[in-house]
């Protein structure tokens, strides 16, 4: 039998749910759990669940309920001691046990310097979190305690865990996390102090001093106070960039599969995982399959030189070359091997090919498809076409590395007829999450669904990208999106997502609106 109180009361009985029936009975099983091994009177019961207004027969109640907890969980759970009761469990059956020794074995890991033992057993332990504890129990006062330090234990493992995933070089990773964890828990200075400085690691020096003033101005305002010693050093250390404050050199965790089946491209698919690879960082992996023998030795070397190229601006990069009957089929299993982020290949814009068919079938990673007709790199805006599904949300993350590593503007492209309040409001939640992201700004931009006026907003970037909604290959690629891969001057992306939730996406994605899906007439 297995008790839970990280989240509602629960008891399970392997895989059954055990009921257990009146709010005093539970009430007294969640005060019994909170002190589960300690003998509790029958006194200090009966002044927690009934206050300083118990009734005449409350021993007795008391005794009726833990009658009928025992019929429910059996007679060895609760015991009498004297006066008193126990619940008496193994450390395995009560969450709370089992989250802390999970929580005690990640603080050793990170002591030990083994931040990704760390991770491991951090994560574990928060999965074990349901939801907020006893959530049933919020408005009692014989919890209202209990709860704050329940909460307590839980973002101390969060900022545990954060800090292990700096000293794993993650800080792009969890600057979104810590800017909602900050909001949460304003008066954590610890917190603001990893935001800072995984601002600072992200290359984003301006924005790690601006937070460090407006934390002053809080705290002051707040509390009256000056940050703590912690925060003023940090500041400092920022303001000299003492190499102290470096990222760790750790392997890159991701990589990115770049594909190309037309040898002319080569160059233009590096060009597009290069800025890719930079922020997280990522390891490039150049694959030329090849179907006849006689084609392999120069087909290894342009992977070689490619690779060259890369290793010498700094970036992580291997290159294989074989021969393949089946040239979708390896690639799936070479993206699956090496645990791929983004499979970059490039195709028909019509995405009619066998080798196409089988990587946006079964590769557990993000597939994108480029489509080219003009050379990179161009000038201009990254266009995205944005209606708020998941796919969509796969291609705006995209989009947003390329920008923010090119430096060059990132416009968000929403349709301008149907719903266009709806359209407005959910390109703005886009353009928050990417500067939450990544610190930099999104346009907005309500363009006419009209496939010809989509193609003519699309002339000055310097690439469009565009989700393939699940639905695609049923419906076709619709209008729009046919003309932009057919049409628009600048290159495009086709981004279908992969098994893996993008990283600005929110846990639901609000769909409004669409562009069209009707195959093009």
């Amino acid at each position: 039998m297995e008790f839970g109180i990280l989240g509602p009361l629960e008891v399970r009985h392997g895989d059954r749910l055990v009921h257990i029936e009146g709010a005093k009975e539970r009430a007294l099983l969640a005060f019994l759990l909170l002190h589960a091994g300690e003998p509790v009177s029958a006194d200090r019961l009966i002044d927690e669940l009934w206050g300083q207004s118990p009734p005449l027969t409350a021993r007795k109640s008391v005794q009726v309920r833990v009658a009928r907890l025992r019929r429910a969980l059996g007679r060895d759970v609760v015991l009498t001691r004297g006066d008193a009761y126990v619940v008496r469990l193994q450390p395995h059956q009560l969450d709370l046990s089992r989250f802390e020794e999970l929580v005690s074995e990640g603080a050793d890991a990170l002591a030990a310097a083994d931040p990704t033992a760390a991770v491991a057993r951090l994560d574990s332990a928060l999965a074990i979190w349901r939801g907020p504890p006893l959530t049933e129990f919020r408005y009692e006062s014989f919890a209202q305690a209990a709860i704050g330090r329940l909460e307590e234990l839980r973002v101390h493992a969060v900022e545990l865990r954060i800090e292990a995933q700096l000293d794993l070089g993650r800080h792009a990773r969890v600057v979104g996390e810590l800017g909602d964890l900050v909001v949460a828990h304003p008066f954590r200075e610890r917190l603001r102090g990893h935001l800072m400085l995984a601002l600072y690691r992200d290359g984003r020096q301006s924005e790690a001093l601006d937070f460090f003033r407006r934390t002053r101005e809080e705290l002051l305002a707040e509390l009256g106070i000056e940050p703590g010693p912690m925060l003023q050093q940090l500041q400092r250390a920022i303001l000299r960039q003492d190499k102290s404050l470096d990222a760790p050199v750790t392997p890159p965790e991701r990589s990115i599969l770049v594909a190309p089946q037309d040898e002319r491209r080569v160059t233009e698919l590096v060009g597009i995982a290069e800025p890719l690879a930079r922020r997280p960082p990522r390891e490039v992996i150049l694959a030329r399959l090849v179907g006849d023998g006689a084609e392999l030795a120069a087909a290894a070397a342009m992977a070689k030189e490619e690779r060259g190229v890369l290793v010498a601006q700094g970036i992580a990069a291997r290159a294989i070359a074989f021969t393949s009957a089946a040239a979708g089929d390896d690639l799936v299993r070479v993206a699956t091997e090496q645990d791929v982020d983004l499979l970059l290949v490039d195709g028909p814009a019509d995405l009619d090919d066998p080798i196409l068919a089988a990587v946006l079938a079964y590769a557990p990673s993000d597939v994108a498809v480029y489509v080219g007709r003009a050379e990179l790199p161009r000038q201009g805006p990254v266009l995205v076409l944005f209606g708020g599904g998941s796919h969509d949300w796969a291609a705006v993350e995209v989009a947003a590395w390329i920008a923010s590593a090119r430096a060059l503007p990132l416009r968000l492209a929403g349709p301008a007829e149907g719903a266009k309040r709806d359209a407005s409001r959910i390109l703005s939640s886009a353009s928050l999450a990417v500067q939450r992201a990544l610190g930099i700004d999104a346009e907005p931009v309500l363009l006419s669904p009209a496939a010809a006026d989509v193609v003519a907003a699309a002339a000055e970037a310097a690439v469009v990208v565009v989700g393939l909604p699940e639905r695609w290959r049923r419906s076709g690629l619709g209008r729009v999106r046919a003309a932009l891969a057919t049409d628009a001057q600048a290159p495009a992306l086709l981004v279908r997502r992969g098994l893996r939730p993008s990283g600005l996406a929110p846990q639901e994605s609000l769909t409004r609106f669409t562009w069209t899906l009707r195959p093009p007439v």
